[in-house]
């Protein structure tokens, strides 16, 4: 278990220097991520069509706050470990591993698509992040991950099958059905 002293409202960690390096690299590249998927999620909200679609926009918002409320405490736990934290949105820029998408317009069927993967992408990047902190020993900051994957894991289903329960409620022709459930199948 780790342990830690507070000492002049700093923390003074009891991992060798490597580890907490290690540790809070790790965590500091997972912040920028979780802040890259919130502001993602936050502008398909903003850009989701309001006719037809606006049903998914308190899904996304949300889903937003839900991503951003573990941001703190990543940010935190990295400032307890001895490590340096985000300083901007370019240093989120340059970490982040998800894709940021600037296109001009995108149907509703392209964001939900596009979020699942991006959450089915953070969830592997929270399990890779918490075997850091178990090589470590830091399960301190491993109880964290058990929730965070559980949630992340959550939204990608919830944004799958609130894409499916749209469709079978829009009446349709059978061609453009075969359409939009083809679309339905690139969210699995």
């Amino acid at each position: 278990m780790s342990l830690s002293i507070y000492t002049s409202n700093r923390v003074k960690s009891f991992f060798s220097g490597d580890a907490a390096a290690e540790i809070s690299a790790a965590l500091t590249t997972l912040l920028a991520d979780t802040f890259a998927l919130y502001l993602k999620t936050k502008s398909f909200h903003w850009h989701m069509a309001p006719t037809g679609f606006g049903i998914f926009q308190p899904l996304l918002d949300e889903q937003a706050e839900q991503i951003l409320s573990i941001t703190d405490v990543i940010a935190e736990r990295i400032s307890e470990l001895g490590g340096t934290t985000l300083h901007s949105i370019g240093h989120i820029g340059r970490l982040q591993r998800l894709a940021d998408n600037d296109a001009d317009y995108l149907t509703p069927a392209e964001m939900l698509t596009e979020l699942a993967s991006d959450n089915r992408q953070l969830s592997s990047f929270l399990r890779c992040t918490r075997d850091v902190c178990d090589v470590h020993r830091d399960f301190k900051t491993a109880d964290y991950f058990e929730t965070w994957i559980d949630e992340a894991d959550g939204r990608t289903w919830f944004l799958i099958e609130a894409w499916r329960a749209h469709l079978r409620s829009t009446p349709t022709t059978a061609a453009a059905l075969q359409v939009q459930m083809t679309l339905s199948e690139r969210l699995i």
